[in-house]
């Protein structure tokens, strides 16, 4: 069993800026790809951000291209996403996800366990 637990959330205001963290339970850490989603108030979970295993490769979403930097320390069990220039529509529940082998890194379901969310909110 793989537990995430994220942190980091909180409240900015816009143009601020956040780090986000989720540190993984497990050995097997490294051996995924790992995702940060979002989900806003009525909305679907989407995409946001992911890395793979050994951090050489990182995918966005357009909308915060230029502004969310995801990384992880394999060391430590742990990925971040550095959040700045926020703005009042990124606010939203983030959680981390590990991804399963194989399938698309932007696809909700194919994630396997998911973190329990942290809430950012940003103010204008």
């Amino acid at each position: 069993q793989v537990q995430l637990v994220e942190s980091g959330g909180g409240l900015v205001q816009a143009g601020g800026s956040l780090r986000l963290s989720c540190v993984a339970s497990g050995r097997t850490f490294s051996r995924y790809m790992m995702g940060w989603f979002r989900q806003a108030p009525g909305k679907e979970r989407e995409f946001v951000a992911a890395v793979s295993w050994n951090g050489g490769s990182t995918y966005y979403a357009d909308s915060v291209k230029g502004r969310f930097t995801i990384s992880r320390d394999n060391a430590k069990n742990t990925v971040y996403l550095q959040m700045n220039s926020l703005k009042p529509e990124d606010t939203a529940v983030y959680y981390c996800a590990r991804k399963t082998m194989g399938g698309r890194y932007s696809v909700v379901n194919e994630y396997d366990y998911w973190g329990q969310g942290t809430q950012v909110t940003v103010s204008s």
